[in-house]
């Protein structure tokens, strides 16, 4: 009877973040790995986004003109808080909504330091959906759990040290909310 109990937990678990329904997915190796090719920073600079496998990674698409935007204040405190313990936060503003964000990348560079004071890596402008978006984009809304376009700015994407989606949250859940926060501290709690 215990190894019943065992097998049928160890069943629920396995399929545990596959409904979507807490916005949580475990990570799989044959999971398509976001943290591939190349991205270019708001200064041009160009990044292989190979480099933030090991860590925690945060993505997120960001504008400067939407009633989300002050989650950029929760953004750096999250940033601030577990930098040290390996979690990055990665921004890609977006004006796909609303065109909430109609700025350069270097009107962009200025607002995110000088009204939010945002030290986390910030990238230039992309596309996020439709057709024409870019291809880290085209790989979390494939993967991730649930799929499908990203519905609005500041949608939050969660990559584990392995290197894989293990969650997505909509824009109304804050940098702050428990939900996310926890999620992050069990990520940060593995073995890099």
């Amino acid at each position: 009877m215990l190894v019943e109990k065992i097998a049928a937990m160890l069943l629920l678990w396995s399929l545990c973040g596959m409904c979507g329904m807490c916005g949580m997915v475990l990570a799989h190796a044959d999971q398509p790995q976001p943290l591939s090719g190349e991205v270019k920073k708001l200064d041009g600079t160009p990044v292989d986004l190979a480099k933030y496998k090991g860590k925690v990674v945060l993505i997120v698409n960001v504008a400067s003109r939407c009633g989300y935007t002050p989650q950029y204040t929760g953004l750096q405190k999250l940033y601030d808080t577990y930098k040290d313990k390996g979690l990055v936060v990665l921004g890609f503003p977006a004006n796909e909504f609303g065109g909430q964000e109609p700025g350069s990348d270097a009107d962009i560079a200025t607002f995110c330091s000088t009204k939010y004071g945002v030290t986390f890596d910030m990238f230039s402008k992309i596309i996020v959906k439709g057709p024409q978006k870019a291809p880290l984009y085209k790989t979390l809304t494939e993967s991730a759990t649930p799929p499908g376009e990203v519905a609005w700015n500041f949608e939050k994407f969660l990559i584990g040290r392995e290197g894989g989606i293990v969650g997505r949250y909509k824009s109304g859940v804050a940098p702050e909310d428990a939900k996310l926060i926890t999620a992050i501290e069990a990520e940060l709690g593995k073995a890099g």
